[in-house]
């Protein structure tokens, strides 16, 4: 049903991984070739953040209708506000033409297997528990309370990461510029490949 288009790519990685980053260098690099699927969100919207663009912002009582309609990959709970990938958001990407990029957590790459969505899979790494704790400390954004809940979060990831067959690819990021040239290229090949067996 979802597959008309580019395969999708799901990104995955613990906070502090730098995933958001690489993620970054590719929509630099290849506007074109990518695009992000508009996630939905019952959080009140920050300063700056448009509706459609960021994120769609939407209600509980809605969300959860369209979740039980099944128009879902996958949603997830945060302080209390839900967020989700809707398929229609992926749709719209790879209706352009597009490689749709998710970037979700654990809990949502579960969720994404369980459905027909058939991406690739990528987990970002760092390259130990110790520089994922300096680089969470040098941002300075986090509280003590919340840095260990994070970092007790990583370390679930890493091992849901680790577990071989659950992503098609494992990018340890201790050198950004080799970990973003490892994505590039496992992509362009992979994508590649999709694009000629089908054709």
């Amino acid at each position: 049903m979802l597959q008309k288009g580019p395969r999708a790519l799901v990104l995955c990685g613990p906070s502090g991984s730098g995933k958001s980053t690489l993620i970054k260098q590719m929509f630099e690099e290849f506007p074109e070739k990518f695009g992000f699927s508009v996630s939905h969100t019952t959080r009140k919207p920050r300063p700056g953040e448009e509706d459609g663009k960021h994120y769609y912002f939407t209600n509980k009582e809605k969300m959860q209708k369209q979740i039980e309609q099944g128009e879902f990959l996958e949603t997830a709970t945060f302080s209390g506000n839900l967020y989700g990938t809707s398929k229609r958001a992926v749709e719209d990407v790879q209706r352009e033409g597009k490689i749709c990029v998710l970037d979700i957590d654990m809990q949502g790459v579960k969720q994404i297997k369980q459905s027909s969505l058939d991406p690739i899979y990528v987990f970002v790494k760092p390259p130990s528990m110790d520089e994922l704790e300096k680089r969470l400390r040098d941002r300075q954004t986090e509280t003590e309370e919340s840095l260990q809940r994070r970092l007790s979060a990583a370390r679930t990831e890493i091992e849901y990461g680790e577990k071989p067959g659950n992503f098609d690819m494992i990018i340890i990021n201790d050198n950004l510029p080799k970990a973003y040239e490892e994505l590039k290229e496992f992509i362009l090949t992979n994508i590649q490949q999709k694009s000629e067996a089908e054709s």
